[in-house]
């Protein structure tokens, strides 16, 4: 198994993302076999991840995955690399609300050593402070040096080199730079699918940063993982079919590797197609899988989309099990209301209305109980899982789908629909609780 490194930062919005993807990108340009994961719940930074290198990214989660889940994702995740880099989620000792699955649990879990990448725009000498402190707050984890992201002119360069003599070794100190901005939406970065310039970032990021970072001391700072692969007992959610219709475009993104791979795995032959493109469902298909992702932005071309609305009510009439998550649950309503108040028909074939027009943050871990049998298994079944939109029900009618409990063991309530083989929730699943 290659060495690995994990780059964090001291909280969310610290460039740890362009850092780690311009390095990524700077090291497979040099002939380095890299691969990466990510840290927590994120559909969106792995794809990033993907295209700087090549290979695909997985999501390591300490919080929402079985232990033997998240050993074979990083197995997977290391595959034939030379190097693995992972990057954090929030700050390092940021994780769920119950204190647990932070990005040092994961460095400690796995005997890997941090990099920190530290924003020092408006900082001085007082970086040393930062560095220290974030150096001795935890005796089982390596915090082995530092990158420093937003630096001014030679003078600002040399107050922080000083501040660190002795106290941490500083790989690089990357400027600041416009070039280096992605832009972003109420989710996060805007897609990777969405930038039709993205080779050209990428390259031009890899310039900037693999010039400002000293690439050999980085690479040489790699540890070997600690464990061995361990095999998962059951995949993390089971196929919903033998032949398993899934959306995949600008609109319904949002999909773990980890979970479509288990799957075929086990058999599933995947057919993807494209709601956006106007594409239905295979008509040989048992199953349809509508992910998450931004159907919000394209309300209005998915209702004029009659082959897909269509080609989804047809398979619900043939008694195909279809099962959304988030965007996915939204097109499976009668109506989705866009930031304009402007309703659009939907598929519907669950009784809902959904609506972006008053924006409303919902996020966080989710422990899910399965309401009633069905393909997810046998009512009380527990998954794990995560919840992160902004949408919110309007109206709901039938029977829910889950209940669900937060990271704390609140109850939030019922959560979902469930029409005969149909069903959907706002919550993205991770992995079942257990074996």
């Amino acid at each position: 198994m290659p060495a690995g490194l994990i780059l964090a930062a001291p909280s969310s919005g610290s460039g740890k993302t362009v850092t780690t993807l311009s390095l990524l990108r700077a090291l497979a340009a040099r002939g380095t076999r890299v691969s990466s994961f990510k840290v927590g719940p994120d559909y969106i930074d792995p794809a990033f991840h993907g295209a700087a290198t090549g290979r695909p990214c997985r999501n390591l989660d300490l919080w929402a995955m079985r232990p033997e889940t998240l050993d074979a994702t990083f197995a997977a995740a290391t595959g034939d690399a030379d190097l693995v880099v992972g990057e954090g989620v929030m700050g390092l000792f940021d994780g769920a609300a119950d204190g647990s699955a932070s990005t040092a649990d994961v460095a400690a879990r796995l005997g890997l050593p941090v990099v920190l990448v530290v924003d020092v725009k408006g900082q001085g000498a007082s970086v040393a402070a930062l560095v220290q402190g974030f150096r001795d707050f935890r005796s089982d984890i390596t915090i082995a040096a530092v990158i420093l992201n937003r630096v001014g002119r030679e003078g600002h360069r040399a107050i922080l080199g000083k501040a660190l003599e002795g106290i941490m070794p500083v790989l690089g100190y990357i400027p600041r730079d416009t070039r280096l901005a992605l832009p972003e939406r109420h989710l996060g970065l805007v897609q990777a699918i969405e930038r039709p310039d993205l080779e050209q970032f990428l390259d031009q990021a890899a310039g900037i940063v693999g010039g400002a970072v000293d690439l050999d001391a980085l690479a040489a700072l790699a540890r070997a993982p600690m464990g061995a692969e361990s095999p998962t007992s059951a995949p993390p959610l089971p196929p919903l079919g033998q032949r398993i219709a899934v959306a995949l475009d600008a609109a319904f993104a949002f999909t773990y590797p980890g979970i479509l791979e288990a799957w075929r795995h086990a058999g599933a032959e995947l057919l993807p197609f494209s709601p956006l493109a106007d594409e239905a469902p295979d008509a040989s298909c048992d199953a349809v899988y509508l992910p998450g992702g931004y159907p919000e932005l394209h309300a209005a071309r998915l209702e004029s989309n009659e082959t897909l609305m269509n080609g989804l009510r047809d398979a619900a009439a043939r008694d195909a099990v279809m099962f959304g998550e988030c965007g996915g649950f939204m097109l499976l309503g009668e109506r989705l209301i866009d930031a304009e108040g402007e309703s659009h028909i939907m598929a519907g074939l669950l009784p809902t209305v959904t609506s972006i027009d008053a924006p409303r943050l919902h996020l966080g871990y989710r422990r899910i109980t399965l309401a009633h049998d069905g393909v997810l298994g046998p009512a009380g079944s527990v998954y794990r899982g995560h919840e992160f939109h902004y949408a919110r029900l309007v109206r709901q009618r039938g029977t829910p789908l889950f209940h669900a409990t937060d990271a704390l063991g609140r109850y939030f309530g019922p959560s979902g629909a469930v029409v005969g083989k149909v069903a959907g929730s706002f919550l993205h699943l991770i992995d079942r609780e257990t074996s």
